[in-house]
């Protein structure tokens, strides 16, 4: 497939994880990918991998919590590729308290990565996103943005906030050519689960295993493309069957 043949995707969290999966799969149908990361080394290595595979990419360092690093960010892309259509907020941290104990320092780091940066993303690329004609945003949200799960309050509160953020900015620009979605994630094996008993997730969803970042990357290039040109304001959930019960 070549979906994104001529279209140019800012990816956050690019490095790693989700958003190293999605990285190679866009550029696989076609993308010129911006990696978008605070880990150099791991996101010229994405890129690398990339342009080995035949594929184009830059990396672009980018502190999602900065208003100065997103605009940069943005600038970098363009003047690189040339436009940018594609936008995916993947980057995002989280927190594993009780609120009883949850500190406001953590509460106050998880939020700026994972929910403000969002805001802070689709605020910056949004001209930009209006000029492609073709302009698409993916939220990464999760399923504990669904539901709670008894901690976390600040990853929940996030994940959240970052459903309902995709929901209003996807009303405001329904008719300005850019559909904006939420993905959410159940338990994706990533670096993002620490040292988490694994075997405690599998026993908890349905499905009786882990999400892989692969499965993940190909429901984000489906809602960031063309073939889901309906879908705005959508939410897509991916997580073995969690939230079903």
């Amino acid at each position: 497939m070549a979906r994104f043949d001529g279209r140019v995707a800012l990816i956050t969290g690019g490095a790693s994880g989700i958003g190293k999966a999605t990285a190679l799969r866009i550029a696989s149908e076609g993308g010129a990918v911006a990696v978008a990361d605070i880990q150099e080394q791991a996101g010229a290595e994405v890129v690398s991998e990339i342009e080995a595979a035949g594929g184009t990419a830059a990396f672009v360092k980018l502190d999602v919590t900065s208003e100065e690093d997103w605009n940069q960010a943005v600038d970098t892309t363009v003047a690189t590729f040339g436009k940018l259509d594609v936008l995916v907020n993947n980057a995002g941290i989280g927190d594993t308290d009780p609120i009883e104990v949850t500190t406001v320092d953590t509460w106050n780091k998880v939020v700026a990565v994972t929910q403000t940066s969002v805001f802070l993303g689709m605020r910056a690329a949004a001209e930009q996103l209006k000029a492609s004609g073709n302009g698409s945003v993916v939220n990464i949200s999760s399923m504990y943005g669904i539901v709670g799960s008894g901690v976390s309050p600040a990853y929940h509160a996030a994940k959240g906030a970052v459903r309902l953020l995709t929901k209003t900015t996807a009303l405001g620009w329904a008719k300005e050519g850019v559909r904006v979605n939420s993905v959410h994630p159940g338990f994706i094996d990533t670096p993002i689960l620490g040292d988490t008993d694994r075997d405690m997730l599998i026993a908890g969803t349905p499905m009786g295993r882990l999400g892989r970042p692969e499965e993940m990357a190909a429901l984000i290039a489906f809602v960031a493309s063309d073939d889901a040109s309906f879908a705005t304001g959508s939410e897509f959930v991916a997580d073995g069957g969690v939230t079903a019960g």
